[in-house]
């Protein structure tokens, strides 16, 4: 569905996977300032919204998914992931819980696979899980300078690398963002929020990865996945890189030739000395770093190693180290760029 802030003056309508939002309002660079500099309002009300209640609720996406979640608090956020049985990325879930209800939003197109999946395996649980997107609707908050007391006291408050999403009533979602602006947020597209996520080398699901990513590739150890908590699907090859061996792939920053009118295209060939190592996954063009990406390459490659991707020359930055896994301790590098946004909550 598309949101009711496409009408806002100068919006432009924003592609896959991001359709039914805005790409920008006009001028995506001072839309970026205003999210690094200040504080602004992100329009994700394309994101599905699932709601989990019952007394199992916890209990029981612990033990599907691989964070530790049978103790959330109320008000806690987290970061979840569905992996397949051989420990690939199937979904990733952003949520709190309330108390009495489960809240989470997932990217676009994954939550048909995310409930049909959740539901499969409720069994004789205490659980229901519905799609309520048609209902609800996810706003962004983020910058350095957000106010301690947001708009809108009724929404349901997720804390993120980014900021604070916001779940609420769809039919507030105007009004909403009027009195957010109203505090002083710039409204902003998907354009600036992208700039920043990829700057800050925080991956998206299936823009920066593929059926094959296991989390240790792009730096979901630590963050989204809890490595001392009981047994969930796929666990065994999270363990067995972890103590034994290395990932195949690991996730880049690439700063991109920034002479070329065009950035790479996803999915596109990332190579070095003639030899493809990897593929492309977001791109992005900075108000201050210019053209950047982030990639998956394999982990062989050197560190130093100039590379083309997509036919446009590459200079890379270490996000997950080399030497990820085998009882190493992973850190994961945040280049310049962060993403400046209040902690979770």
């Amino acid at each position: 569905m598309n949101s009711p802030l496409l009408a806002e003056p100068g919006a432009v309508a924003a592609d896959a996977p991001d359709v039914g939002v805005a790409a920008h309002y006009g001028d995506p660079y001072a839309e970026q300032r205003a999210l690094a500099a200040g504080w602004g309002v992100v329009d994700a009300s394309h994101r599905p919204v699932l709601k989990i209640t019952g007394a199992d609720r916890l209990s029981w996406l612990h033990s599907l998914s691989t964070q530790h979640l049978e103790r959330l608090a109320p008000g806690e956020s987290a970061q979840t992931l569905i992996l397949s049985p051989q420990g690939h990325v199937q979904y990733e879930l952003t949520l709190t819980d309330d108390g009495d209800t489960t809240w989470a939003h997932v990217e676009p197109g994954t939550s048909a696979g995310v409930l049909e999946f959740l539901i499969s395996m409720r069994f004789m649980l205490a659980v229901e899980a519905e799609d309520v997107s048609s209902d609800y609707a996810v706003l962004t908050v983020q910058g350095p300078a957000v106010p301690a007391e947001l708009a809108s006291p009724a929404a349901v408050r997720i804390g993120t690398d980014a900021g604070t999403d916001l779940i609420l009533a769809r039919d507030s979602l105007v009004q909403t963002v009027a009195d957010l602006r109203s505090a002083g947020a710039a409204l902003a597209g998907m354009w600036a929020h992208e700039a920043l996520r990829i700057a800050a080398g925080c991956p998206r699901l299936g823009l920066d990865t593929d059926h094959r990513t296991i989390p240790h590739e792009v730096g979901w150890i630590g963050t989204a996945v809890h490595l001392d908590k009981g047994c969930y699907r796929g666990q065994e090859t999270v363990a067995r890189v972890h103590n034994l061996g290395h990932p195949p792939r690991r996730l880049v920053l690439l700063q991109l030739d920034g002479s070329v009118d065009r950035l790479p295209a996803h999915g596109g060939p990332v190579e070095f000395d003639g030899t493809q190592v990897g593929s492309m996954g977001s791109s992005a063009r900075h108000y201050e770093l210019g053209p950047i990406g982030l990639a998956l390459i394999k982990r062989t490659t050197p560190v130093d190693a100039a590379l083309q991707a997509d036919g446009i020359a590459a200079a890379q930055e270490v996000l997950v180290s080399p030497d990820a896994g085998a009882n190493v301790q992973i850190t994961f590098k945040r280049p310049r760029g962060d993403l400046i946004g209040r902690p979770r909550e």
